[in-house]
């Protein structure tokens, strides 16, 4: 059997930067172990397999190692391989159904625009060990349903990050996402996200953080929409805009390559 696979950068206008997702088109139901083998092959930080259905499609996302519940640059990836490559007319908004809930993609000229949950950022006390494997203690430590949540004071300290990735892994959470103010005016914030314990190290852009840090600095900040930078090596852009409990994430996507999967 041969089946469609795509490998897109999401969070970009240009290739080789944002986030690569591989997508993997499917016919129907696939099995849950093959679908993570396949993950791992491709080795990226998420590999989309989707299948229609009624209304929409079936959505899941597998890391190297493991499957997640939410995922923004592969669905990213997802919504720009269904009208490219015409398993949807341009004009018609990609709905996918996962873990979840409905998640909804919709084009604004040359631009992606997801609709997520908003996720919400209550204020813990860091987990020991937390400050050590980073190599710096943040201004605010809080937890989202995903991930650990750190604010710094500085868009240079964010940026000066150097983790022990084997410390990190020993968390017991999905990620840790670290933040702080932009220092310019091209952008209202900068983030980076590591999330060894998932099988990668450092995402290069990463959608769901988007989905907390939205509304956490929308309200700091007085804004309902927002301009982000995740800086990572690649880097990327992702927009924001706050819309109740849900949050709507923009972003460009560029498809690198086609090829057909064939194990």
């Amino acid at each position: 059997m041969e089946i469609p696979l795509y490998q897109v950068d999401s969070f970009t206008a240009e290739p080789f930067a944002g986030n690569p997702a591989a997508v993997c088109i499917l016919e129907g139901p696939a099995e849950e172990r093959w679908m993570q083998n396949v993950g791992a092959e491709m080795n990226l930080s998420e590999t989309a397999f989707l299948y229609p259905e009624e209304d929409g499609f079936n959505l899941r996302w597998f890391t190297p190692t493991v499957e997640v519940e939410l995922c923004g640059h592969a669905t990213l990836a997802s919504a720009h391989v269904l009208w490219t490559e015409n398993y949807l007319p341009e004009a018609a908004e990609a709905r996918f159904h996962t873990q979840s809930g409905l998640l909804k993609a919709s084009r604004r000229g040359e631009w992606i625009e997801l609709d997520f949950p908003a996720l919400e950022v209550a204020a813990t006390e860091a987990p020991p060990g937390l400050y050590a494997a980073l190599g710096a203690e943040a201004a605010l430590a809080a937890k989202t349903r995903f991930d650990y949540f750190l604010e710094f004071n500085s868009e240079e300290e964010v940026r000066a990050l150097a983790p022990d990735f084997g410390l990190l892994r020993a968390l017991q959470v999905r990620g840790v996402i670290a933040t702080a103010p932009a220092a310019g005016e091209e952008f209202h914030v900068v983030s980076r996200f590591f999330a060894p314990g998932a099988g990668i190290d450092e995402d290069p852009v990463t959608g769901s953080a988007h989905c907390a840090l939205g509304p956490y600095w929308g309200e700091k900040l007085g804004q309902e929409e927002l301009v982000c930078f995740q800086a990572s090596r690649r880097g990327g852009i992702v927009r924001v805009r706050l819309a109740g409990d849900r949050v709507r994430l923009g972003g460009q996507a560029v498809t690198v390559f086609a090829a057909t999967l064939r194990a």
